[in-house]
């Protein structure tokens, strides 16, 4: 597929508003007219005063024309910048939607692939940083390129050889331009790539701030984000050390109208082939090119840039989306969850091997197995958060390829391992799961899961400002709220994946009983590690390397599964060593009060 061009995203982006680019441009060379003609007034004062007209009338109202016209320009500017502005915040909003929602379009493993600091580093900095460039390069840009055009074709129509004579301190400033681009090669490109580096290293260490200071990792972390921030530094360093000599070169010639005007202009003027008012006329146009060149130059930098971040914004939206339909064409009959040869590959390795799976509708289902078998890969292929590479996943009968994302985001309760509450209140956060849920329904949802006690003793209770990413809780806590919110959703299917990971047995066994209340006639799937959460299931399938071993109930695995018959035996003796370890650690806090303990060991038994 041929790739879109720059300027047709940015007209997309801009949508309704795409007028108002050309609104700008339109208005900046009709500034361009209104600056022009002061050089022409000048021209006309300058042959007046040669001519020996001593009428200061003529004059004071020559100089109130040009200071009409400024006016004119300064007003034209105004509201260029005004409608390119108005475009470009445009732009920047419909880049960021369209980032936004793309994301959300593409499976889960394209996200994952990435840096999350990447995704916050193009989304909010790369995009934001190019509003200067959009919004003041459409009418500046224009202007200041069109008006040295206009006006060196002026010249040219008083004498071409005074004309061409501007040209030539623009030639040698081309090739010390020519240098610098030469000398410039992947240096931009390497730049990206170090200050993103950097923005992923630092949104990794802020990240990790906790573990780093826990474990005592805190000079080896920073050394790292040192070494990156050093990097760039050098990158940024080399760079400008390539090209400032052929930088200062352009920057000196290239505008440098003068070095040719005035020897050459003198030389036709003495052989008497050039008018001395002609000369002078010439002399007040050149001055008139140079500002207009160095600000044109300026911009070279900026659409690089421009250029650079819509490739990294375009990479993303380019993406493959996971085919779906917009319309339900085929309506599901009931909601079994079946699997028929599935097989999924993940960063070019295949990790499920033809898995056949079904769970019918009302029954509590349960996937076990060693770490890394493929578990939480199953879960999330069924919540339709990747596409499976081959094979199929049936809802209620129908291919979910077949059903619009949104229909079945609807069909699916999903609470995974790592759960995020928005920075809102406890009870927003709930009633996310379910938009319209009235505050009756949001505190029945935290009865039935074992959050209502807990919630009720935070400083606000349900209007409790959970924090960023919920950091004001414990893990238990976003956990439970978490479950809540995906009861809430009453969605034919429930899925937890190791969600009581970090919960205490006491709310483990309350929120396990609350789940198999609340989804009474309705499909749960259950991923564990603790086996003794699951006993009760209807069926457990056993996933060991990417492969079905085994399925059955509790009793029927014991006895026929080898596998699923040693896990049971670690889980129960990882269970007694855990109590025969607190009752060792009891026993050695209280031995080492009768010898004398500080106050904190004393506080660590009391929560012992």
């Amino acid at each position: 597929m041929k790739k879109r061009g720059l300027f047709s995203w940015i007209l997309e982006f801009a949508g309704r508003k795409r007028t108002f680019f050309g609104g700008s441009v339109m208005l900046a060379i009709f500034g361009v007219a209104a600056s022009f003609v002061p050089y022409l007034i000048i021209s006309k004062i300058v042959e007046q005063l040669l001519a020996g007209n001593d009428d200061w009338d003529f004059y004071l109202k020559q100089v109130l024309l040009m200071g009409v016209f400024w006016v004119i320009r300064m007003t034209l500017h105004s509201l260029s910048t005004s409608l390119s502005h108005v475009a470009t915040f445009t732009v920047l909003g419909g880049i960021r939607t369209q980032l936004c929602e793309k994301l959300s379009r593409i499976p889960l493993g394209s996200v994952l692939d990435d840096n999350s600091g990447s995704y916050k580093n193009i989304i909010v900095e790369r995009v934001d940083s190019m509003e200067t460039t959009l919004a003041h390069i459409v009418p500046e840009f224009t202007a200041n390129l069109l008006l040295p055009v206009v006006m060196f074709i002026y010249l040219v129509t008083i004498d071409w050889r005074l004309g061409l004579s501007n040209l030539i301190g623009a030639a040698i400033g081309l090739v010390f331009m020519a240098v610098m681009m030469y000398k410039s090669r992947g240096g931009y490109e390497l730049s990206v790539q170090k200050t993103k580096k950097l923005n992923d290293t630092a949104v990794e260490y802020i990240n990790g701030i906790e573990v780093i200071k826990a474990f005592g990792k805190t000079g080896g972390s920073y050394e790292k984000f040192v070494v990156a921030a050093r990097e760039g530094a050098d990158v940024f360093i080399d760079w400008m050390r390539r090209c400032i000599w052929p930088q200062s070169g352009t920057m000196s010639f290239l505008p440098a109208t003068f070095l040719g005007v005035l020897p050459v202009g003198l030389l036709l003027v003495r052989n008497g082939t050039l008018t001395p008012v002609d000369f002078i006329t010439g002399i007040i146009l050149s001055a008139g090119l140079i500002t207009p060149l160095v600000v044109a130059f300026s911009y070279t930098d900026d659409l690089l840039k421009m250029k650079t971040i819509f490739g990294e914004v375009t990479e993303i939206l380019e993406r493959d989306d996971m085919e779906r339909p917009s319309v339900v064409r085929e309506t599901p009959s009931g909601s079994d969850i079946e699997l028929k040869d599935v097989r999924f590959t993940y960063k070019d390795q295949e990790v499920l091997h033809g898995i056949n799976m079904k769970i019918k509708q009302g029954e509590v289902a349960a996937i076990v197995g060693p770490s890394g078998s493929g578990k939480s890969t199953i879960a999330r292929l069924i919540d339709s958060l990747w596409d499976v590479d081959s094979g199929s996943i049936t809802y209620g009968g129908v291919d979910i390829r077949k059903l619009p994302l949104t229909y079945y985001a609807g069909k699916i309760a999903y609470v995974a391992q790592d759960n995020y509450l928005f920075d809102l209140s406890v009870k927003e956060n709930i009633r996310l799961g379910r938009a319209g849920a009235s505050d009756e329904d949001v505190y029945n949802a935290a009865k039935a899961t074992g959050c209502h006690e807990f919630i009720l003793g935070l400083e606000n209770g349900y209007d409790t400002i959970v924090g960023g990413a919920g950091g004001h809780l414990s893990g238990g806590e976003r956990q439970r709220i978490c479950i809540a919110r995906a009861m809430l959703k009453d969605a034919p299917v429930v899925i937890l994946d190791e969600a009581t990971a970090y919960t205490d047995p006491e709310n483990e066994a309350l929120v396990q009983s609350s789940v198999a209340k609340l989804v009474k006639g309705r499909t749960l799937i259950v991923i564990a590690h603790r086996l003794s959460t699951i006993v009760d299931a209807d069926k457990i399938f056993v996933i060991n390397d990417g492969n079905v071993e085994a399925v059955g109930t509790q009793e029927e695995l014991l006895e026929n599964c080898e596998l699923y018959k040693k896990m049971w035996e670690a889980h129960s003796m990882a269970k007694d060593e855990d109590e025969d370890a607190v009752a060792e650690a009891i026993s050695a806090v209280k031995m080492s009060e009768v010898s004398g303990t500080s106050a904190f060991t004393k506080e660590v038994a009391a929560h012992v």
